[in-house]
């Protein structure tokens, strides 16, 4: 193991300490190779962010970890182990729609559904089967407390999620995540569509729900990466360059290409 991944040793590594391990991780869309051996360990209620220039392989290994790439035909891990809360997440026995209660997700553009602020809130857990009106109640309360929403929207619960402001909507996004208690929780640039009045409350609210949850977010803001994230892995052409604590990674980079991007020598 490089000198750059050192600061987390795989040998120490327990699932409870870090929740999500990739062991030489290889991906590929059919024959293009697309990440190349990223060996990683995420630590548990801690912000990990994800940066590098586009295309570098980012957004494919955060999607491994709650199998989000499974949708596009002919891709797949094809060396190496992903390992979440101790289970291979390539395992065939395993249940993909639990994975995804635990690991939720929050994507680029905020994606409300059609229907009430409650209902968006609510989706999770009537899927999952509850219908107890008391317990939907309060875990949608609970889930818009946690997403620094309930004050906002607690008079409208039964108007159209879509009336609601861009940066309002993708906290409602992140409520609705939260809401079935995942312990993981993947942001694929949350903020790129959002302006910086939004931006700074997803960015407070990001640094509230790290006491809870384990969480990675991919950014192409580097500013972003700096004010949120503990840690901070550097991507480029699928290989993970070097991955350490944010600050020291920003001002003392061990490797040539990450000095070069975090000052803005590569685009």
């Amino acid at each position: 193991m490089s000198t750059l991944h050192a600061h987390h040793s795989a040998a120490t590594a327990t699932a409870a300490d870090y929740p999500v391990q990739f062991q030489d991780l290889c991906f590929s869309y059919a024959t293009k190779q697309v990440v190349h051996d990223v060996t990683l360990n995420i630590p548990a209620r801690q912000v990990t962010a994800f940066i590098g220039p586009s295309g570098c392989g980012k957004s494919t290994v955060l999607r491994c970890i709650n199998r989000m790439n499974d949708m596009v035909p002919g891709a797949g891990i094809n060396a190496g182990r992903l390992l979440v809360e101790g289970i291979d997440v390539q395992e065939p026995t395993l249940d993909v729609t639990a994975l995804r209660r635990r690991v939720g997700m929050v994507f680029q553009k905020s994606n409300p559904f059609p229907g009430s602020i409650f209902d968006n809130v609510a989706y999770g857990l009537r899927i999952g089967g509850e219908k107890r009106q008391s317990v939907l109640a309060e875990a949608v309360e609970k889930s818009l407390r946690g997403a620094a929403l309930w004050d906002e929207v607690k008079d409208r619960l039964k108007e159209s999620a879509m009336g609601m402001s861009g940066g309002q909507q993708q906290r409602l996004c992140i409520a609705r995540t939260l809401a079935v208690e995942p312990h993981i929780v993947l942001m694929d640039e949350p903020c790129s569509a959002l302006d910086p009045v939004a931006t700074a409350r997803v960015e407070e609210l990001i640094l509230e729900l790290r006491q809870r949850y384990t969480i990675i977010i991919v950014t192409h803001n580097m500013e972003q990466a700096r004010r949120v994230a503990d840690d901070t892995a550097f991507f480029l052409l699928g290989k993970l360059i070097e991955y350490r604590p944010t600050l020291d990674l920003f001002q003392t980079p061990k490797a040539p290409e990450t000095s070069r991007y975090v000052t803005g020598q590569m685009g």
